[in-house]
């Protein structure tokens, strides 16, 4: 019996201890299963569609080499006119509501100026007095010369006090009206400036109004003298403008080169680079843009769209999805290169094949805080 009993307890303990260990081994495998994992982030499908997440694979291809700069928006030559008064007297503008930006037909009359109860009375009249003085004499003239009782210099000096006073007479009379003379523009386009108030006096010649066509603008950038050897690389741009996040490309709006500066304005280091590009309505001249110069082309370079970075103290990282796993992600260091306002160069810690967020990374960041294990996604 005492046999049998030493038996049985021998097995229990070794039964025990084999227990023991089978548990031990367990959670040693959990261990090393959440430190693989701990790293994670989950992002459920449901968060990525509420959040418009998209990805991109990484791959190699052509990434442009870009030159940083600052630069303005700018008027074409040419592309103003300047409306100015052809008779004394006070304005009227033609349209009560006529504001700078508004819009302005070739021949559509901007204002009227009537010299009624003015005290140097109404220019036409004069000029109808004029007009009609100097007809009479050249009439008179030429019978007298043909009689020879003047000479052709006497008769000549007739016809064009004549032919003067018919041609300020008639361009001012034909437009005219009750309310006064009419002043039109001969270009259409946008009212740019008023430089005058309705009911100011105003004589002949002084400006009533700018009016910008605006067909073409001219973007100006201002070039460090650092950079000026690459200036001749240089091929287009890319441009966003300080009121807007949105990036314009000379490429899609006929975009041209038009001058590349030799030297400094004598005032700043800067050397100036201008193009050309057509005008679709989005952009106020005279406003400064940061311009990205688009310059010779670099094949096998790895990129991302800007959108896919997020940054914390002067880091950058992005977000990698786990491969076999929609809804984990990594977050991943990264370093930079150049940029063009769209995409920018990634130098190093991804891998071809990475499939990165591009849009939504904000709300995965946001997320990296969840210690959750998403669903079926067991270690």
């Amino acid at each position: 019996m005492k046999v049998e009993n030493i038996i049985i307890v021998t097995c229990f303990v070794a039964t025990a201890v084999s227990l023991s260990g089978c548990s031990h081994s367990s959670e040693k495998h959990e261990e090393e299963s959440d430190e693989k994992h701990h790293d994670e982030i989950v992002f459920t499908t449901q968060q990525a569609k509420a959040a418009g997440m998209m990805l991109e694979e990484v791959t190699k291809g052509e990434f442009c080499n870009v030159i940083k700069v600052s630069g303005q928006i700018e008027e074409t030559f040419g592309g103003e006119q300047t409306i100015a008064a052809t008779a004394d007297g006070i304005v009227t503008f033609a349209n009560s509501s006529m504001a700078v930006g508004s819009s302005i037909g070739a021949g559509q009359t901007i204002a009227s100026i009537s010299s009624r109860n003015i005290q140097n009375g109404d220019p036409l009249q004069k000029m109808k007095s004029e007009y009609e003085s100097a007809k009479r004499e050249m009439t008179r003239s030429e019978e007298l010369v043909k009689e020879k009782i003047i000479s052709q210099k006497e008769y000549e000096q007739a016809r064009l006090r004549y032919e003067t006073a018919r041609a300020a007479f008639m361009g001012t009379a034909l437009s005219s009206y009750p309310a006064g003379v009419r002043v039109s523009s001969p270009v259409s386009g946008f009212v740019k400036s008023l430089p005058v108030k309705p009911g100011s006096y105003v004589s002949v010649g002084d400006p009533i109004a700018v009016i910008t066509r605006n067909r073409r603008l001219q973007l100006r950038a201002e070039v460090p003298e650092s950079e000026f050897g690459n200036l001749n690389s240089v091929v287009s741009a890319n441009f966003r403008p300080a009121y807007g996040e949105r990036i314009y490309k000379l490429s899609e709006l006929n975009g041209k080169v038009v001058a590349k500066g030799k030297t400094t304005d004598g005032e700043s280091f800067y050397v100036p680079m201008v193009f050309e590009f057509d005008n679709i309505g989005d952009f106020v001249p005279g406003s400064y843009v940061e311009v990205f110069l688009i310059a010779n082309t670099r094949k096998d370079v790895m990129s991302l769209p800007l959108s896919a970075l997020t940054e914390e103290q002067g880091v950058y990282y992005v977000y990698v999805q786990v491969k076999g796993e929609k809804e984990a992600f990594l977050k991943k260091e990264v370093r930079t290169g150049q940029d063009n306002g769209e995409r920018v160069e990634i130098l190093s810690g991804l891998d071809v094949g990475d499939l990165v967020v591009v849009k939504g990374a904000y709300q995965v960041k946001l997320a990296a805080s969840s210690t959750s294990v998403p669903e079926g996604h067991s270690h």
